[in-house]
């Protein structure tokens, strides 16, 4: 299968304030729209934009093909329903931050753009092993679209083998990366790089 072309940040943005000034009816059914509009992979991708879940994508499918249904005009109060993890658990972001602070990257070009070299599992890992907070790969999502992680895509087409030292210039780096640090002195990250036109 094809995979789907993201939409631009502007535009990821633009739906997520939309979608914020919706009740929970209309939202899960603009949601669900959005999904059907980009189909094979659209309510993943939706449900990370939003930070909805997607049994929530899948129940405005549902609705938006019953006519009856669209036309009930019960709607929850503002504030009603479970509220989102971000909401709850007390100190999540300075959590999240500080457990893949040893592992963000970024462009060179760009201040702006950041990732993180950890998988969404393993930084809901790292948070429950360090942090005590267990959270679904989902509230991940949601972390890392607050922070404004990308995810970095790659750009290799075949593989060029693996090398078994490959690993210890990384492991060096992190090792005087924390030397400077408890030192007090200032750390820079550089990416050399130049992307070619």
């Amino acid at each position: 299968m094809k995979a789907i072309q993201p939409y631009v940040q502007e535009i990821e943005q633009e739906m997520l304030i939309y979608y914020n000034s919706l009740s929970e009816k209309d939202g899960r059914r603009y949601a669900a729209i959005e999904a059907k509009k980009l189909g094979y992979g659209g309510i993943s991708y939706v449900q990370r934009v939003l930070g909805c879940r997607p049994e929530t994508i899948k129940r405005g499918i549902e609705e938006i093909k019953s006519p009856e249904i669209i036309k009930e005009n019960q709607i929850r109060k503002k504030g009603a329903g479970r509220k989102k993890c971000l909401e709850t658990i007390e100190g999540i972001d300075q959590a999240f931050l500080s457990v893949i602070d040893q592992h963000i990257a970024g462009s060179p070009m760009d201040e702006s753009i950041r990732w993180t070299n950890l998988s969404r599992q393993e930084i809901a890992n790292l948070l429950a092993q360090q942090q005590q907070i267990k959270v679904s790969v989902t509230v991940i999502d949601q972390l890392l679209e607050k922070h404004h992680f990308r995810r970095r895509k790659a750009v290799k087409s075949k593989a060029t083998g693996s090398n078994s030292h490959r690993n210890e210039q990384f492991e060096k780096i992190n090792g005087l990366v924390e030397s400077y640090q408890k030192q007090e002195n200032p750390v820079i990250s550089m990416d050399t790089k130049k992307k070619k036109n």
